[in-house]
């Protein structure tokens, strides 16, 4: 079957439309038709029309105040959507990249019943003494993962987990978006770890490196583990 100039270019009254529901879901609630206009950037008269059109197929629902907001077709497949992600896996299709980009072992955490449990590994090139294994808990105040969760979990789900909850270490997480630790597992590694902020709990993604690496080195890695983490909450459909 040939593949024609027109089916690459896809449909763009299809891509128009989905600018006007992302304009409605980036307003978080219902809006006026001027407001959706103006976020979706077009003119009133264009964003109705597809407005009716989205409302007919009920991706859109206009309440009696008149403002718009997402209809129940929308609300079904975001639904649906959630129930077949699989957030471990989404993510872990991002590691391998950033291992290969960084060349620093790479560590993927999840939330379990006692802190922060490891449940992805990619090695790097640099020789580590590694002798932490898949589905070890790490230390909830001390290890780069650990603050990561205590900066972005109510503190209900913390609190009985540590004495100490470092609030300067937590501080620093909130405030850099990131936390660094340095020989708390392992002597002469360090760790870098940044949150994956999805729908429900938060990932970690920490990249381990020798205690050595320069400064140069260690900030062009954190850089690349900041871009791949927020591409993964976009993705994971995270607020960034």
């Amino acid at each position: 079957m040939t593949t024609t100039s027109d089916d690459r270019q896809g449909i763009q009254s299809v891509e128009i439309a989905m600018t006007v529901l992302d304009a409605i879901e980036r307003g978080r609630g219902p809006m006026s038709l001027s407001q959706i206009a103006a976020a979706a950037d077009m003119a009133t008269s264009k964003a109705h029309r597809y407005l009716v059109s989205l409302g007919r197929a009920g991706l859109v629902a206009q309440l009696s105040s008149g403002r718009y907001d997402l209809g129940p077709a929308a609300r079904r497949l975001g639904v649906e959507s959630l129930r077949r992600m699989d957030e471990v896996g989404l993510a872990s299709e991002h590691l391998p990249g950033l291992r290969d980009r960084t060349s620093h072992a790479v560590n993927l955490a999840v939330w379990g019943d006692h802190g922060p449990v490891l449940v992805r590994w990619e090695y790097g090139v640099h020789p580590l003494p590694i002798t932490i294994r898949i589905g070890a808990t790490m230390p909830l105040a001390t290890s780069s993962v650990g603050l990561v969760f205590l900066a972005h979990l109510p503190r209900a789900l913390t609190d009985p987990l540590v004495e100490d909850r470092n609030e300067e270490a937590v501080t620093k997480v909130l405030t850099n978006g990131y936390a660094v630790t340095t020989g708390v597992m392992i002597p002469g590694m360090k760790s870098v770890a940044a949150p994956v902020l999805t729908t429900s709990l938060p990932l970690a993604v920490a990249l381990a490196l020798p205690s050595t690496v320069s400064d140069e080195e260690l900030a062009a890695a954190t850089a690349d583990l900041m871009e791949t983490t927020t591409r993964m909450t976009v993705e994971l459909g995270g607020a960034v």
